[in-house]
């Protein structure tokens, strides 16, 4: 018996760009999610939940510093209006202190609810009774430092929207990318077959479906082991992986034999000439007095 169909993902984002959002979610991908129903995105102005006749969402920190804080009534009062209250339901706070987004997130975040509520921080900082009163989960993108949450939120929804069912237009269409299986993903090609010189691998042209798909994970793991190795202490490896990486490992360690006995030539000749150059007379001496 079929499972019922999901109902669409709804995502509600509280932040003061609002135009942020609804440019890059009514495009691509995100827009034919919505068109199709498999997503509900809306977006609201932080300055309409505030209560002064400026629309003030920031003040002076207590004790001083540097740069402003959000305050956090208006942040509550917003929380609060889109909430539903639904046991499916998260508030995700975009925060440098927060969990580091990883696919592993997206995927828990895509299975596991059907109401994201995300906040935008913007200024300094956030008044941390937000912090530690509203927010269910706090999310940060990367060590480095942004203008403002909203960049991180879409980030976090356009990963986490392509995971739901029927988004990327069939089924098993995610799992192969890169950090799905653990690893990073094996080269795509398309035509032309030749292009500037440059040939596509003779095995994707043969149409043997084995040789293929052992090229490609031969590939998928040869990239991670060059370019992401700590990622192989934890992604799930099989035999055959392993006697794969095991060859790949055995080549590295007789590549860099080699190249270490080249530099060690090299060194070998420049000095025999040097010697040689001494020997003869023709090496360049010390200077004396004119």
């Amino acid at each position: 018996m079929d499972a019922a169909p999901r109902s669409p993902l709804r995502v509600d984002v509280i932040a003061l760009l609002p135009e942020v959002f609804t440019a890059y979610w009514s495009e691509s991908m995100l827009g034919r999610a919505q068109h199709a129903g498999l997503l509900h995105c809306r977006v609201w102005q932080l300055r309409d939940y505030t209560y002064d006749k400026h629309h003030v969402t920031d003040d002076a920190p207590y004790g001083g510093g540097v740069g402003m804080v959000m305050k956090p009534e208006p942040i509550f009062t917003a929380v609060e209006a889109v909430r539903s209250d639904e046991p499916r339901e998260l508030v995700i706070v975009m925060a440098p202190t927060g969990t580091p987004f990883t696919q592993a997130l997206a995927q828990e975040l895509a299975e596991g609810y059907d109401h994201l509520i995300f906040v935008c921080g913007r200024y300094e900082a956030m008044d941390e009774r937000v912090h530690d009163h509203l927010a269910q989960r706090e999310i940060s993108i990367g060590d480095y430092v942004l203008t403002g949450g909203e960049l991180p939120a879409l980030v976090v929804i356009d990963a986490v929207a392509r995971l739901l069912p029927g988004v990327l237009g069939g089924e098993g269409a995610a799992d192969n990318e890169s950090f799905v299986t653990g690893l990073l993903e094996y080269p795509h090609y398309t035509r032309p077959p030749v292009y500037r010189g440059w040939a596509v691998p003779e095995v994707l042209l043969s149409g043997h479906h084995e040789a293929i798909r052992r090229w490609r994970r031969e590939t998928s793991l040869r990239r991670t082991l060059e370019r992401r190795p700590e990622l192989l202490n934890t992604a799930p490896l099989t035999l055959e992986d392993q006697r794969i990486l095991d060859r790949l490992m055995a080549e590295r360690r007789q590549g860099e034999i080699c190249n270490a006995d080249l530099l060690a030539g090299n060194q070998s000749d420049e000095e025999s000439q040097l010697q040689s150059d001494q020997g003869t007379g023709t090496g360049t001496a010390p200077a004396g007095p004119s």
